[in-house]
């Protein structure tokens, strides 16, 4: 491709169109959409606003805070990392390469358990594998009577959902464990829900993923050579754990839907496979009817 000209003046408008160009160069997913996101960032404005600016000129230091974030955008880094933030429920989650960016499919999961239950009576929650805390904090800032805990196995993710938590000033217990071998607090005896979004896709899949994923967000996060021994460990604790009737969420591969819910016995488990806004089997809603 051509040499791209050196605008005379850098305004917003100059640099939304000559970004937009050099993005489109490097095959950057949606490139306008990102110089805006880029622009409001550095701008402290809304996207949307910047349309009332296009003639405001850049500061050479406007400018110098601007280059480096336009280079990682570039080479295919997440705007929400390049940032260090995201939207998730109304809340801002800060998020950086040691946890998943939160995807709107999880907003759903935390509608699905809020619309299930409403903020009617104290409950005991626990989210495994939790990442940014997104799931945790969502449902403590709908439901501010509820006990959450939640657990990851990475110590930055956990450092990240806590601060997270301090940030937003919402109480969550959050703690280290591994799936395969929870350690769980004293404080949490049993739970009327548990919540997961773990790790579902498979090594072989990984050519299909998105770049931006596969380059940056963290493999233990994504990635997992048996799915079906993570569901099935989150089961068992989910027998251990679960009060009769409670209720566990899951978020899933939509290519392995059926063979994650034959994992659960029917005698012990009602299952309803939901799908997301795109129409794809993307949570399972599972009711345990045989807690002992």
């Amino acid at each position: 491709m051509p040499k791209q000209e050196i605008p005379a003046e850098w305004t917003v408008l100059s640099m939304l169109e000559w970004g937009t160009e050099y993005l489109q160069q490097k095959r950057v997913n949606t490139p306008r959409l990102s110089i805006e996101w880029l622009l409001a960032h550095l701008l402290g404005c809304k996207r949307l606003d910047l349309y009332l600016k296009f003639d405001r000129p850049l500061s050479q230091d406007e400018l110098s805070s601007f280059k480096p974030m336009l280079l990682r955008r570039g080479k295919h880094e997440p705007l929400q990392y390049i940032t260090g933030s995201t939207d998730f429920f109304g809340l801002e989650i800060k998020v950086n390469p040691s946890v998943l960016i939160p995807r709107p499919e999880t907003e759903q999961l935390v509608e699905l358990i809020l619309d299930d239950h409403p903020n009617s009576e104290k409950k005991t929650i626990l989210d495994i594998g939790t990442g940014s805390g997104c799931i945790p904090l969502a449902l403590k800032s709908k439901c501010a009577s509820w006990d959450v805990f939640a657990f990851d196995l990475s110590e930055d993710a956990l450092k990240t959902a806590q601060a997270n938590s301090k940030y937003l000033n919402l109480d969550v217990t959050f703690f280290k464990s591994d799936l395969f071998f929870p350690e769980l607090p004293s404080t949490l005896q049993s739970a009327d829900i548990i919540v997961s979004n773990p790790p579902y896709i498979e090594p072989k899949e990984s050519s299909e993923i998105d770049i931006e994923v596969r380059n940056f967000e963290p493999t233990m996060a994504l990635f997992h050579e048996n799915v079906s021994s993570v569901y099935t460990s989150i089961i068992h604790l989910a027998e251990r754990l679960l009060k009769n009737g409670g209720m566990l969420y899951l978020e899933i591969n939509q290519r392995h839907d059926d063979s994650i819910q034959t994992l659960f016995n029917p005698k012990s488990w009602e299952t309803e496979l939901v799908k997301d806004y795109n129409g794809h089997p993307r949570m399972l809603k599972c009711r345990h009817i045989n807690c002992i």
